[in-house]
């Protein structure tokens, strides 16, 4: 007979278990407490009153492991109603943690909390969370670091180190009299004052005391975890004389490629190595971002900079000559598409790319600018005396008051919202050549239905509505293909011959090229409400976003999970 195993021998089991398969046996619950209050802040010696998450500008670092459970309590000491958005994470199932204000959750009211509460399924790499209420996230941001399961390597060399680097902006005014003033007049916003590099302005402004400073050894390689978190800015990075290794976009890991300048979008990330000189050098490197901008109206064409310095004992790195970067002309788009065409998935086994090869719908975007009309006793300082607007399909998304994802889990969608998105512009015109005369645009609350795994194309034009601009969209609870971009209007007879359905870049978050498309494709497998926008705040604010409601599947693991007991109430 066989004896049964003693309490050692099993005890010896389950280690052996453990030690054999480490991806299994350590998925954590990672616990987090957010306090949002005010904390004074001193930049471009002008200290001013502003929100921050535990007093910290930015914000501290979420870290977690890929498979982990994240618990992060959200407690509002503030005046200003608050949401939290996770960037990137997928929420499957669980849009009630995904926190865009009025789409998924009403917001957090003054001294009251809510429990963010997510398990980050298949994902791994850089995001970034934020407040998503009219532009608080202009102070309220902070990195999301999510590390591979234990035990798997990196598909890149290990680096010497990690570094996470933020890029932001700095605004001496008040950022929500900025915005307020800028809704009430119909005008453009005022701009804001400096870019940041981890909240820091650095040497290049007027009475800047405080840089960022990045110190290296010789001959190592380090990992830059590099996330924009500018309010209205895309930006170019560079490092002056040293290459950067793009490994990683938005949590997604690509094929390396080398280059001396990124392309970074409100809301993208991307991971860099930098391998440094094999001696130091007698001098120190700035670190560099500026904007690219296509747009008319106007913007904050300033540089940030930090310094990257060599430890050496034979130098002090005093006195050294600081060398610049050279970074491209505010308005190249030739550089920016031909580094987007660089970007492609690993598509390898053990990460493939699974694009979807047909499609079930297909949909044509426009997105853009347009002009709403001036209220009766009033002036407007908009376009021939209109107010600014901007809009998906010529709708121009209107905020609910309640939120939709709540209107629609509790079949309560009278006077919250109605599904009659179009699937096509209402009004064709030549999309990138002379505008239409009437610029108008539709004031709603629309949204599109999608049946559970409806494989998608969305096909995002820009239109030369006040002007051809560049456009990041960012896509809440999936990450999309983008199969194709193109200058001009979209042809849909010619270019989908053209599209990349091998290994197409994955990411949440894509630019719209300036007087061009982008074709993305996404399999719509995450039930519930999902907010898409242009990550230009100030084109949000305008109106262009819009909502995809994915109803469910038929297995429990396709169903939009219940509301958790404390969600907020509006």
């Amino acid at each position: 007979m066989r004896q049964k195993p003693s309490i050692d021998t099993t005890m010896l089991l389950v280690i052996c278990i453990v030690l054999v398969l480490p991806e299994f046996s350590y998925a954590a619950i990672k616990n987090y407490q957010f306090d949002i209050g005010l904390q004074n802040v001193t930049r471009l010696c002008h200290t001013k009153s502003m929100l921050t998450v535990n007093g910290q500008f930015p914000g501290p670092t979420i870290y977690a492991r890929e498979g982990d459970r994240v618990i992060v309590k959200v407690v509002n000491h503030a005046a200003n109603n608050m949401t939290i958005h996770w960037h990137g994470i997928r929420q499957l199932q669980n849009p009630w943690a995904d926190g865009p204000a009025y789409i998924t959750q009403c917001p957090i009211q003054t001294n009251q909390s809510y429990v963010y509460d997510f398990t980050i399924v298949g994902q791994r790499g850089t995001l970034l969370w934020h407040a998503h209420i009219s532009w608080l996230r202009a102070t309220i941001y902070g990195p999301i670091v999510i590390l591979p399961k234990f035990g798997v390597p990196y598909p890149f060399p290990k680096p010497y180190e990690e570094i996470t680097i933020i890029l932001g902006e700095w605004f001496n005014a008040d950022i929500e009299t900025v915005i307020s003033q800028a809704l009430q007049t119909g005008a453009g916003p005022n701009i804001s004052d400096a870019y940041t590099i981890n909240g820091l302005p650095g040497p290049l402004y007027n009475c800047s005391k405080d840089t960022y400073k990045l110190k290296v050894k010789p001959g190592t390689t380090y990992l830059l975890r590099m996330i924009n978190a500018a309010l209205n800015d895309e930006l170019f990075f560079s490092i002056a004389n040293h290459k950067l290794t793009v490994v990683e976009v938005d949590a997604l890991y690509v094929k390396p490629f080398t280059t001396d300048i990124i392309l970074i979008t409100p809301g993208q990330t991307t991971n860099v190595l930098l391998t440094t000189k094999p001696y130091a050098p007698s001098s120190s490197f700035l670190m560099a971002a500026s904007p690219y901008n296509t747009g008319l109206g106007a913007f904050d064409n300033t540089t940030t900079a930090g310094i990257l310095e060599y430890q050496s004992p034979f130098n002090n790195n005093k006195n050294l000559p600081l060398m610049r970067p050279i970074l491209p002309g505010l308005n190249d788009t030739s550089f920016v598409a031909n580094f987007s065409r660089r970007l492609r998935s690993l598509a390898n086994f053990q990460y493939p790319a699974n694009v979807p090869q047909t499609v079930d719908k297909k949909f044509y975007f426009t997105v853009g600018l347009g002009t709403s009309p001036c209220p009766k006793n009033q002036t407007c300082q908009g376009p021939n005396g209109t107010k600014f607007a901007a809009s998906v399909n010529n709708v121009s998304f209107v905020l609910p008051t309640t939120a939709i994802l709540q209107a629609y889990f509790f079949k309560q969608s009278k006077g919250v919202y109605t599904t009659d998105f179009p699937d096509n512009p209402p009004f064709p015109f030549n999309y990138t050549g002379t505008p239409p005369n009437n610029t108008f645009v539709d004031n709603s609350t629309k949204v599109k239905v999608l049946p559970f795994n409806t494989a998608v194309e969305v096909v995002l034009q820009d239109t030369s509505i006040q002007g051809v601009e560049s456009h990041p969209l960012h896509l809440h609870g999936f990450n999309f293909f983008i199969v194709g971009q193109g200058f001009g209007n979209y042809n849909p007879n010619t270019d989908p011959s053209k599209f990349n359905l091998v290994d197409p870049v994955e990411r949440n978050t894509a630019g719209v090229p300036s007087g061009g498309w982008v074709a993305v494709r996404f399999r719509a497998d995450n039930p519930g409400v999902w907010f898409m926008h242009c990550h230009l705040d100030v084109h949000t604010s305008w109106g262009l976003k819009m909502a995809w409601i994915v109803l469910d599947g038929d297995l429990p693991s396709q169903k939009l999970l219940p509301p958790p007991s404390d969600l907020p109430k509006c």
